[in-house]
């Protein structure tokens, strides 16, 4: 048989092809999917992800954003900008303000945004923490700017113990890392457990936080003189920030500001 110019047939090329290795992954490739199986590519509510919150973008169109201008003292939005000589606080506000010096919020506490704080609160999805923490840095960015410490709104430990976390030290903690402020998750504590504020009127809230809070005395030595920024999770009422807020000015903090991850639209009103 003649073998012509190096010895390859049809046949020959037919059999290397057939045995030919297939193309191993790199080590990108490789790194991109154990990590999709650990930490899978979706979005918080199940749905694809946008890339700037982590939410589909249906979810993220629903959200109610609070953008300036808003009430410096409850982080209400107001209807128009009233320009430079436009008052800064809501009627409500300017007529009894809270012990809390400013307030903002990042969202409206509504059917968009409620079911990702129950999910977040109630249900373990731990992984909200991050994005709230998130929303709280660009809405309460001048509060942040202002701040020397961050104190989350401390949960009683027979709650801490069924529900595992503190949902508002868990937005505290990020948010003071990424601003370079100092972080303490144990200046205040709660003494006495409480029930739920859910369905208590203003004064039933007031009622149910009294005296329910302390200042630590590592967390005395530590807020002394200085401005603290309080973190919890929705502003109702303005119950539970007042009462942390007076507990903490009276141990010798310089002042108090508020920052929540949304606010009911009807958390500040004039006494009709």
């Amino acid at each position: 048989m003649e073998v012509q110019d190096g010895g390859s047939t049809p046949q020959s090329q037919a059999g290397r092809a057939a045995f030919r290795l297939p193309r191993l992954p790199s080590l990108t490739e490789m790194g991109r999917g154990l990590a999709d199986l650990i930490l899978p590519p979706v979005a918080h509510d199940s749905r694809e992800a946008t890339a700037a919150a982590g939410l589909s973008a249906d979810a993220w169109s629903r959200v109610q954003f609070l953008e300036a201008p808003v009430c410096d003292g409850c982080g209400a939005a107001f209807e128009f900008d009233g320009g430079a000589f436009a008052a800064d606080r809501c009627a409500a506000c300017l007529a009894s303000p809270y012990a809390f010096q400013r307030a903002r919020a990042a969202c409206v506490y509504d059917e968009a945004s409620r079911g990702l704080i129950l999910k977040y609160k109630h249900a373990d999805q731990q992984q909200f923490a991050g994005l709230f923490a998130r929303w709280l840095g660009r809405a309460a960015s001048d509060l942040i700017a202002e701040a020397d410490a961050v104190v989350p709104v401390p949960l009683h430990p027979m709650r801490l113990l069924s529900r595992r976390f503190n949902q508002a030290a868990e937005i505290a903690r990020p948010l003071a890392r990424h601003a370079g402020l100092d972080y303490l998750p144990d200046a205040l504590t709660r003494e006495r457990p409480t029930t739920t504020q859910g369905g208590k009127s203003m004064r039933g809230r007031r009622l149910n936080v009294a005296k329910a809070f302390t200042v630590t005395d590592a967390g005395r030595r530590r807020i002394k003189g200085r401005r603290i920024l309080l973190i919890d999770d929705v502003l109702t009422t303005g119950a539970t920030g007042e009462a942390c807020a007076r507990v903490l000015i009276d141990a010798g903090a310089r002042a108090v500001d508020l920052a929540v991850i949304a606010r009911v639209r009807t958390a500040r009103e004039l006494p009709m």
